[in-house]
């Protein structure tokens, strides 16, 4: 096999339908555009969302919500299951690194902890944000909280 005698799958190509050569061709005339009126002619073109004067789908939808542009958002983790990977993997620091390579956020997203849930090791945890609850849970541990 060679790139001289590749050629497409039997069935998947067909003949173009050659239209407005003569009678007898039996698409000759209109060339399949029917009789009179704009799609008949060339220069034709519809607007998008057109519906022929009927009152279009993105006007009769009414407008609602809006998007914030400054929105920031976290990955959320909480304290257990942070105390859940201590156990498993034996770890004393906690950060996005790790996190990421065990699947559990992508490079680009941002980390934040929270505090559902019971912290008995002794972790450093470095995120880029904590709630209170959380802060207060690894202190109490005995373990240290670092703000990226």
């Amino acid at each position: 096999m060679d790139l001289s005698n590749l050629k497409p799958a039997v069935g998947s190509t067909h003949n173009t339908k050659r239209i407005g050569r003569g009678q007898g061709s039996g698409k000759g005339g209109t060339s399949t555009r029917g009789h009179k009126g704009a799609k008949s002619r060339s220069g034709y073109k519809n607007k998008i969302g057109f519906e022929g004067g009927q009152m279009p789908l993105q006007r009769r939808v009414p407008k609602f919500g809006f998007k914030n542009i400054n929105r920031v958002e976290y990955k959320a983790i909480n304290v257990g299951m942070l105390q859940a990977l201590a156990e498993r993997d034996n770890l004393t620091v906690i950060d996005r690194e790790y996190l990421i390579k065990a699947n559990l956020m992508s490079k680009n997203e941002l980390l934040k902890v929270l505090g559902d849930g019971v912290l008995t090791a002794k972790l450093e945890v470095k995120a880029d944000k904590f709630s209170e609850k959380a802060k207060a849970a690894i202190e109490a541990a005995g373990g240290t909280v670092v703000e990226l």
